[in-house]
């Protein structure tokens, strides 16, 4: 591999996540579960770190979701497997983003 595609590989978002996936809406939980469920199975959608961190973790911005928050990580595990919602969840820590992908 080139440095130059190396380079671009390492700042580039993963192939999972298209790069013109919508934002959700997120300004509370009943929000964001409307946007997911709008969502096509295989189709992804994301919300930013910050929308996140003040739904699901008690965590300051600094710590939320980190190796110390559980009750976090727990939250958006428990929302994100919701019958409703059937979706995973994936951190983008460059773009501070979190992807829902509709299962």
């Amino acid at each position: 591999m080139a440095i130059w595609d190396w380079i671009k590989a390492l700042f580039s978002t993963p192939s999972s996540v298209p790069a013109d996936a919508p934002k959700l809406t997120a300004a509370n939980e009943a929000e964001l579960s409307t946007s997911l469920t709008h969502l096509h199975p295989g189709e992804s959608g994301w919300i930013t770190f910050q929308e996140a961190r003040l739904l699901f973790s008690p965590m300051d911005q600094d710590y939320a979701f980190g190796e110390m928050d559980d009750v976090g990580k727990s939250n958006l595990a428990s929302f994100a497997a919701r019958s409703e919602h059937r979706s995973s969840y994936s951190f983008m820590p460059m773009e501070e983003r979190v992807y829902f992908t509709r299962m």
